[in-house]
């Protein structure tokens, strides 16, 4: 295991499994029939990796992924374990390492297809309809604010880039051409029933989720179902309800420090990212533990 020196688990090696195919945050160890999921403490903005981590992050994106997963149980789901004695012996055997911040998931195919819900006007959506009216080349009525509540929420697809590359925002008529009309529609509404489910649970607990980002799979029966992690601080915007305001991009309980501070140092946005100074990878580190807190009800 690599781990900085504020202790972020950079990297994970197993001992006994094949090396991992590294994301820009998970590990992912092929088991055969089987994938083993390991959040590492990585932090990547504008799509590239920081050179260090964010203690505790692997394992609040699990937890939180746990929370959402298992609230939202009528949506099937990847997940087969995520308690480390059910893992083979070669990872109980660094357990201590992989407790909190890893799953054993179904191998599946994995739609090519990243599911974006836009349920408030903001980032690069808010971008293009300053400039044009339209949010992923949808028309949408004049007056929005920034950060406004949308009437409706928006499905917007993208494709799903290598690392170091960009996804790229496509059309509804284009995410069925990738993937056939029938799948393009099914995810279209499970994103937009998953969104709106998961909204309505998190403002009740002071937590607005502006938008997210799901990942769906497909079995051998072709039942489509929920994969990699859901409704995270790092795959979805969370705004606290008491602080939100329109006119201006609202506090975040996510990795919105870290945005800053590279736009601030005017980063290239391009690989290798630069190693975070000690008070951003606190501040952001903070953020993700008031989001897990906040949104489960329990500190980790």
């Amino acid at each position: 295991m690599k781990y900085d020196k504020n202790n972020a688990l950079l990297e994970s090696l197993i001992p006994g499994l094949p090396p991992p195919k590294r994301g820009k945050v998970r590990d992912v160890y092929d088991l055969g029939d089987s994938i083993l999921f390991v959040a590492s403490d990585r932090i990547s903005a504008f799509d590239v990796i920081m050179g260090n981590g964010i203690p505790d992050k692997g394992r609040v994106l699990t937890a939180v992924s746990k929370f959402w997963f298992e609230t939202l149980n009528w949506m099937p789901n990847h997940i087969i374990s995520m308690d480390v004695k059910d893992f083979p012996k070669e990872a109980q055997a660094v357990g201590k390492d992989l407790e909190g911040r890893s799953m054993l998931v179904k191998k599946i195919e994995i739609l090519p297809i990243e599911c974006i819900a836009r349920g408030y006007l903001v980032g690069s959506g808010w971008a293009e309809y300053k400039k044009q009216g339209t949010v992923c080349g949808m028309q949408l009525r004049s007056g929005y604010q920034q950060a406004e509540k949308l009437d409706t929420p928006l499905f917007t697809p993208s494709t799903k880039a290598e690392i170091g590359d960009h996804d790229e925002n496509i059309s509804y008529e284009k995410c069925a051409q990738i993937i056939g009309e029938e799948q393009a529609q099914a995810l279209k509404n499970y994103t937009l029933k998953i969104y709106q489910a998961a909204a309505d649970i998190a403002a009740k607990r002071g937590i607005i989720i502006a938008d997210t980002k799901f990942e769906f799979g497909i079995l051998p029966d072709k039942t489509i179902i929920l994969a990699d992690e859901v409704l995270t601080p790092d795959s979805s915007r969370f705004w606290p309800a008491a602080s939100y305001t329109t006119g201006c991009n609202p506090p975040s309980l996510d990795k919105q420090f870290v945005r800053d501070y590279l736009e601030e140092i005017k980063f290239n946005k391009q690989p290798p990212g630069p190693v975070l100074p000690d008070d951003i990878v606190k501040k952001t580190q903070e953020k993700y533990l008031e989001a897990v807190k906040l949104l489960t009800g329990k500190s980790l």
